[in-house]
């Protein structure tokens, strides 16, 4: 399932989003909506749950399926729909390595098993917003004005991320942190470094809001050489640039250019490859952890979260304040 972007307007999410929901019959329709007010909205999980609320990819005709993957290619970069269509294509692979392994339950790896919904009236100067979510895929986009105002929160994750037969789905994330921590100078890397042990899984959560509190702290953006403050940058760049580029742009601009110099760096675990790892990139609007233990640290869980602007809501309270430009 190969997907690419085609990005035009802001509004071509809308568009993807309406021709989706005007081919599903009454039924799949009353499964796939609900209320932007809905609780339901902040509901971000990326476990293989065993149902999500949304229409599943499985219930779906050909047509209707492709309709859905037209979403994704509107919403996001070319990696980024490529990688969301690789890590449902894992499901695959993963399912027969745990049958092969008599391992219980194989039978839920199902790139069948994901599932979209939509909040409120898509392309409406109203607040509405778009998820689709599954094992290792919990993505959410929000829009009001006319305008994308949150692409967050964002996880991707992929087990096995090196499969069997070398193919590596979400590269970037370990290749771009390793190449960071060897641009550290000796003293860099004292303050990078804060564990010699990774922990077992993101330490954020799936909540309504990013739990920071246990999220470590490294060495700062300002305190980095150049070198360093470059592989810092594409790092970050990297999980910005899953969403379109108008978007990436913005969220740049909105929540991570006014205070770069703050930006932390912490990486805990082993350095060597195949051992256990994890890193995380505080700054003041935003969060990443990266997460490589289980599984014979063969099993990324990756994510990024805005600290107020999670599912645009600060952007949204502005919005309906009337005081501020939804893509400023």
């Amino acid at each position: 399932m190969v997907m690419r972007s085609t990005a035009g307007s802001p509004r071509a999410i809308g568009d993807a989003v309406r021709a989706w929901l005007d081919g599903l019959d009454d039924a799949q329709r009353r499964l796939a909506t609900y209320p932007f007010e809905s609780d339901e909205r902040f509901v971000w999980a990326y476990t293989p749950e065993p149902a999500r609320k949304g229409l599943a990819l499985g219930a779906m005709r050909p047509v209707q399926r492709a309709a859905a993957r037209a979403i994704v290619d509107a919403a996001a970069s070319a990696r980024g729909a490529e990688e969301i269509a690789a890590i449902i294509d894992l499901e695959t692979v993963l399912g027969e390595i745990e049958r092969a392994a008599g391992r219980p339950g194989w039978q839920r790896r199902d790139p069948a098993r994901y599932w979209l919904a939509v909040f409120g009236e898509p392309g409406a100067d109203e607040p509405w917003s778009w998820r689709i979510g599954g094992h290792h895929v919990a993505v959410q986009v929000t829009a009001a004005g006319g305008e994308v105002i949150a692409a967050a929160p964002s996880f991707l994750g992929a087990n096995p991320a090196g499969a069997p037969d070398g193919t590596r789905t979400l590269p970037g994330e370990e290749d771009l942190a390793r190449a960071l921590l060897a641009a550290l100078g000796p003293g860099e890397r004292g303050r990078a470094v804060v564990a010699t042990s990774a922990p077992a899984d993101i330490l954020t959560g799936n909540g309504r809001h990013a739990e920071v509190a246990s999220v470590p702290v490294g060495v700062r953006h300002a305190d980095l050489g150049g070198a360093a403050r470059a592989a810092l940058e594409r790092l970050i760049r990297h999980y910005v640039d899953r969403a379109r580029a108008d978007v990436a742009e913005q969220t740049w601009a909105r929540a991570v250019a006014p205070e770069l110099g703050d930006v932390t760096f912490a990486w805990a675990g082993s350095d060597l490859p195949g051992r256990g790892h994890y890193y995380a990139v505080r700054g003041p609007q935003f969060v990443i952890e990266y997460d490589n233990t289980q599984d014979g640290a063969n099993h990324v869980h990756a994510v990024w979260r805005e600290l107020a602007n999670d599912w645009g809501e600060d952007l949204l309270a502005r919005h309906l304040a009337g005081d501020h430009p939804v893509g400023g």
